[in-house]
């Protein structure tokens, strides 16, 4: 348990001995105590906890909130002195704010640097089986900025969700089955007929990135001539299989080199090949949540919160995407997973709402599934927007991306931004070695520490144990500034990890950075009293430890030197 939740819970016991004190006394009349919360006000000059106990119980008590919390704290410590709790004050509307004695902060610390490297983490998930699905883009093209981005927010969550106890698998979605594959494969055959001389068309929905034509060359130079000999059918079917395999495999390559590996590449084409799509399609007909219509088989999601009904298979007999996902999504629950994540980009909302009727109608806890949409992003350089990629013609791709500002840019900045907002990437920034780039910052406060710790063993400097060490000498501004929001790193893992929010440990390392530069600023570390500097040290430790532990949930390095 982490320093804050050991003393959030002591102060929350706290409260309700109180309060059964001034209920036996005849001060307060309640059943039963409400789930009040203790949590860090915003701002220093309301101490360090505010419970909300006194509102909670207004109806109750039926007296007004300042009374009730007047009546609790005449209650609060009443036999004895807290250990840590230095006075209890009444605040606003009736909030019982606590200030702590400064040794409360540096026990924290002690408490923090005996967990090491495993600060930050905690049990908060109690191990739900979670399942994050990202990226998921169809294997018919190159990663671009948007699965970049999904990449990015995806990964960082999971490593977040697993650092706070979750049972996390990562899953990536193969769309190879459907129309997209035919057009594909249809695509796939025209280039290759071209490549060999024939005159022929290319598709009206065709693919036409100069990777197809890429793909097509590397196989004529592997395979010869062959195929066409071959009937359409089976032409487009032996291409399709080589190119799928091919753009598969340079996905899993280009994830890899950003970082990402996942636990699961799970084929949609599985699912239609062990008759789950059609299966699914039976089970709802079988809860009575289907029609007839037109030849073809509707969900009646109309009954279930959405506008209209919607087509499972069509009328030439072919089950629809939204089968296929129907049956994706169950097979996930049949999986054991309790908790379904998915991103997706904006453009999938409409999916969202009928997704969750089918597997409601199927009995599946439907609201466990949580769609993450992801706004658009929009790259800059030299203040203008870049639209055009060299080699797809169309988009900037992944590779390319990275080739220009790198792995540890790339990552930090598409977290940096709630999923749900627009982006745009300024590529200039990105690239540059300065304070302004926020990436070089954080990473620059974790080379700066280091090197701090370095000089001290050049000097022959030796941390003593943390149970030899006054940590109490910590007595300044910035050190007390630093080391709060440092303790505060468990409860930002947790609720980010609750509140499926990458972007908030982004913003957390950086005021994390921020206050550190502002204590070396303040605060001399070696040179000084050797007690002080054995606390100054550890306190630098620690705060690399914590640098080091987010900017790894983001999937950034943390550099020794810069």
């Amino acid at each position: 348990m982490n320093w804050l939740e050991k003393t959030r819970r002591g102060l929350k016991r706290d409260l309700a001995e109180a309060a059964a004190a001034a209920k036996a006394a005849g001060e307060l009349n309640f059943e039963a105590l409400p789930d009040f919360v203790i949590e860090r006000p915003r701002e220093k000059a309301h101490g360090d906890f505010a419970a909300n106990l006194a509102m909670l119980l207004a109806r109750q008590a039926k007296m007004p909130p300042r009374q009730i919390a007047a009546a609790i704290t005449a209650h609060l410590y009443k036999d004895a002195p807290a250990k840590y709790v230095e006075t209890v004050e009444i605040a606003g509307a009736g909030f019982i704010n606590f200030r702590m004695r400064p040794h409360w902060l540096t026990d924290g610390l002690a408490a923090a640097v005996k967990e090491g490297k495993r600060f930050g983490e905690s049990d908060a998930g109690a191990g739900q089986k979670v399942n994050v699905e990202f990226v998921s883009a169809n294997p018919t093209g190159e990663l671009h900025l948007g699965n970049a981005r999904g990449a990015a927010i995806g990964d960082s969550l999971a490593n977040i969700m697993q650092a706070a106890g979750y049972d996390v698998t990562r899953e990536y979605y193969i769309n190879d089955a459907g129309k997209q594959i035919e057009n594909f494969g249809l695509s796939l055959e025209a280039r290759y007929l071209q490549q060999l001389g024939q005159d022929v068309p290319f598709p009206e929905d065709g693919y036409h990135g100069e990777d197809i034509v890429a793909t097509v060359r590397e196989y004529i130079a592997s395979e010869g001539e062959g195929l066409l000999a071959a009937t359409p059918e089976a032409r487009r079917q032996a291409l399709t299989a080589y190119a799928l395999g091919k753009k598969i495999g340079a996905i899993r390559e280009a994830l890899e080199h950003y970082g990402v590996k996942y636990d699961v590449w799970f084929s949609e084409q599985t699912l239609h090949d062990a008759g789950e799509v059609m299966g699914a399609v039976r089970q709802l007909e079988e809860k009575g949540a289907v029609l007839q219509k037109e030849g073809a088989v509707w969900f009646a999601a109309d009954k279930f919160g959405c506008e209209k009904p919607e087509v499972l298979v069509r009328a030439n007999g072919i089950p629809t995407y939204y089968a296929a996902d129907i049956a994706y999504h169950k097979n996930k629950f049949e999986r054991g997973f309790t908790r379904l994540i998915n991103i997706w980009g904006a453009d999938h909302h409409g999916h969202v709402a009928r997704l969750k009727a089918a597997l409601a109608a199927l009995g599946y806890p439907a609201q466990e599934l949580e769609i993450i949409l992801m706004q658009l992003v929009r790259l800059f350089a030299g203040g203008e927007i870049m639209r055009m990629s060299k080699r797809a013609g169309t988009y900037v791709t992944l590779e390319e991306l990275l080739s220009e500002v790198g792995r540890d840019a790339a990552r930090f900045f598409f977290v940096m931004r709630s999923a749900d907002s627009q982006m745009d990437f300024d590529l200039d920034l990105a690239k540059s070695q300065s304070l302004d780039n926020p990436v070089y910052y954080v990473q620059y406060a974790h080379a700066r520490i280091n090197s701090i710790i370095n000089q001290a063993a050049e000097q022959g400097v030796k941390l003593p144990p943390v149970e030899e060490t006054d940590f109490s000498l910590l007595t300044e501004e910035a050190e007390r500034d630093l080391l709060r929001r440092l303790l505060e790193l468990p409860d930002e893992i947790a609720q980010a990890a609750a509140q499926e929010a990458p972007h908030r440990i982004a913003a957390y390392v950086m005021e994390l950075s921020a206050l550190f530069h502002s204590f070396y600023g303040a605060c001399r570390v070696l040179g000084v009293a050797a007690e002080l500097q054995a606390a100054r040290l550890w306190l630098c430790r620690a705060t690399a430890d914590a640098v080091a532990k987010c900017l790894g949930l983001l999937g950034v390095s943390a550099p020794e030197k810069m």
